[in-house]
C-alpha cells in the first residue's frame, strides 16, 4: 500500500504527497494548487520532488506547478485535453505513468464532467480523482454534461471496492448532510457522518475513502437505487426514466442545497 501524506492548501484543498516505494528520499505530488505547502513539506521531511501529477486545469489544482518546477528537472503529467503549466506529458485513457526509479506506476482514466478533459490516476490500490468523485459527493458540472459525469462515475464505481479514494477537497461533511436529505433512512450515511464529525473535530482528514464505502453513502453512485430515484422524483415533481436523468436531478438539487440548521 502506498504511503500518502495530505498537504492542506487554501481553505479545503488537499495536495497529495506520494512517498516513492523504491526511493524514500523522493516524493510525487498530486494537484499542487499552491507551491508553499509542498516546499514546506519537502524541507521538513528532507525529501526531493520526483514528479507532479495533475488531474485537471483549475487554478486550485495547478497554481503551484510553475514555481515547483523552476530549477528542478521534474516531469509533469496532465490531461491531454486541457492546458496545464509546466510543459506536461499529455495523458488520456489507457496511458500509463511509469516512474520506474520511484517504483510507481499509474493507469490513466478519462473522467470528464467537472471539466472537459479531467483524468484520474489509478495504481497501488489508490485512486487520485481530483474533483470528479468526492467522498459522498461529486464535482459540479462546470464544463461537462450530466451524461459524461454519469459515465465517469460509473467507470470509477467499477474499480476494485478496496481501492482508496484520494479526492481534491475536504467536502465530506457537507456532502453527507445532503446524502442524508436524499436518503434519510440510509444507516451507512448516518454512521459515516458520525465518524467524520469526530475526525473533523480533531482536525483530521475524512479522506481517503474507499470505492466500497462510496457505494454505500454517495448518492451520485447510487442513482440506480430505488430510494435515490424516488427522492429525485419527489424533488423534481416528475418521473425520471434514466440514470442520467436521476443524476442530473440529484446534481441540480445539490447545487442549491442548504442543510437545515
Amino acid at each position: 500500500m502506498l504511503q500518502v501524506t495530505p498537504l492542506k492548501a487554501f481553505s479545503d484543498n488537499y495536495i497529495w504527497m506520494i512517498h516513492a516505494p523504491r526511493d524514500p528520499r523522493r516524493v510525487v505530488v498530486v494537484d499542487p494548487g499552491e507551491a508553499g505547502p509542498v516546499e514546506l513539506a519537502l524541507r521538513q521531511r528532507g525529501v526531493e520532488l520526483g514528479a507532479i501529477l495533475i488531474t485537471h486545469h483549475h487554478a486550485d489544482h495547478v497554481g503551484g506547478v510553475e514555481r515547483l518546477v523552476a530549477g528542478r528537472p521534474v516531469p509533469v503529467f496532465g490531461p491531454a485535453r486541457e492546458s496545464i503549466p509546466g510543459n506536461p506529458k499529455m495523458l488520456s485513457q489507457g496511458d500509463i505513468v511509469e516512474l520506474e526509479s520511484l517504483g510507481l506506476r499509474f493507469e490513466v482514466l478519462d473522467i470528464p464532467g467537472h471539466t472537459a478533459g479531467h483524468i484520474a490516476y489509478v495504481g497501488h490500490g489508490a485512486l487520485f480523482c481530483g474533483d470528479t468523485l468526492f467522498s459522498a459527493g461529486c464535482g459540479r458540472l462546470f464544463e461537462g454534461t450530466a451524461e459524461q459525469m454519469t459515465d465517469s462515475l460509473a467507470k470509477l464505481a467499477r474499480l476494485d471496492p478496496a481501492i482508496l479514494v484520494y479526492c481534491g477537497h475536504e467536502y465530506t461533511l457537507s456532502n453527507l448532510r445532503f446524502a442524508a436529505a436524499v436518503e434519510p433512512n440510509n444507516r451507512a450515511v448516518a454512521e459515516h457522518r458520525s465518524v467524520c464529525e469526530e475526525r473533523r473535530a480533531q482536525d483530521k482528514p475524512t479522506v481517503p475513502s474507499t470505492i466500497a464505502l462510496e457505494h454505500s453513502v454517495n448518492p451520485f453512485l447510487r442513482c440506480t437505487a430505488e430510494t435515490v430515484k424516488q427522492a429525485a422524483e419527489a424533488h423534481t415533481g416528475r418521473k425520471l426514466d434514466s440514470t442520467v436523468e436521476i443524476f442530473a436531478a440529484v446534481r441540480g438539487w445539490k447545487d442549491n442545497f442548504k442543510a437545515a440548521s
